[in-house]
């Protein structure tokens, strides 16, 4: 039985990740802040899946906090305490920091991008280096769609993820391990609510199901896709978003 270990797993799309993968009959490693909730949630999909689940509460802003998911996740052989190697690396956690650059709160960026760019490289390197030692593994980092625009450092930080991605898929050819950038769309998650933003305007057709794209994205591991976008709708966008003169980019985020 397979291990994965999936950050920002209390809520949205890494719980969702949580319970598929349980589901499938792996073992769990649930990182996230919030100690109460994990516990919650830990102990609801060990009752409903029978699989064996660990809580490591982490706040992946925080050096200290990434260091010891790293050390998590650098086990190669099944420890005293029962901890067997992570085989999935699911790198989820992340967030927007809703507010204007210019004039914002600095020390607000530097925590979302300590989350979402230096946690992803740090864990993604101790994963790498455990699955290729044992010659097999995937890493799942999750970017976004938004990777393609320029809608601020969110955008920023989720293109960092998809091109780091690409190279680590490189450089892990031949070695039985796989990396994979996950760019969703809009989806029916906490995430905007979150972040304050206010996007109940929108149609509904912009929208995706967590579910379905959880499920797509593990097919597209299973299968050593590179990069992984759900749905033929946002697939379009991509492409069309990748085809666009830049400049007509920019001016439809400053519209």
């Amino acid at each position: 039985m397979a291990t994965a270990l999936i950050t920002g797993a209390s809520a949205g799309l890494g719980l969702e990740f949580a319970w598929q993968l349980a589901t499938a009959r792996h073992d769990l490693v649930l990182v996230a802040r919030d100690a109460e909730r994990l516990e919650r949630v830990a102990a609801q999909i060990r009752a409903a899946a029978g699989v064996r689940v660990q809580v490591l509460p982490a706040d992946l802003s925080v050096p200290d906090d990434v260091a010891r998911v790293a050390a998590r996740l650098a086990v190669v052989d099944e420890d005293e305490a029962g901890q067997r190697p992570v085989g999935l690396l699911v790198n989820n956690a992340g967030y927007a920091v809703h507010q204007r650059f210019v004039g914002g709160d600095v020390d607000a960026e530097v925590k979302a991008l300590d989350v979402m760019v230096r946690a992803v490289l740090v864990l993604s390197h101790a994963a790498a280096g455990q699955m290729t030692e044992r010659g097999r593994g995937a890493i799942l980092n999750v970017a976004s769609v938004a990777a393609l625009t320029a809608s601020g450092t969110y955008s920023a930080a989720k293109a960092w993820v998809r091109t780091f991605t690409e190279g680590l898929a490189v450089e892990l050819r031949g070695t039985g391990v796989t990396a994979t950038a996950l760019c969703p769309g809009l989806m029916h998650t906490e995430f905007h609510e979150r972040a304050g933003i206010d996007y109940t305007q929108l149609p509904e057709v912009a929208w995706l199901n967590a579910d379905r794209v959880v499920a797509a994205a593990l097919a597209d591991v299973r299968r050593g896709v590179v990069i992984s976008t759900p749905s033929l709708r946002y697939r379009l966008a991509s492409g069309l978003l990748k085809v666009a003169p830049r400049a007509a980019v920019r001016a439809f985020e400053a519209r």
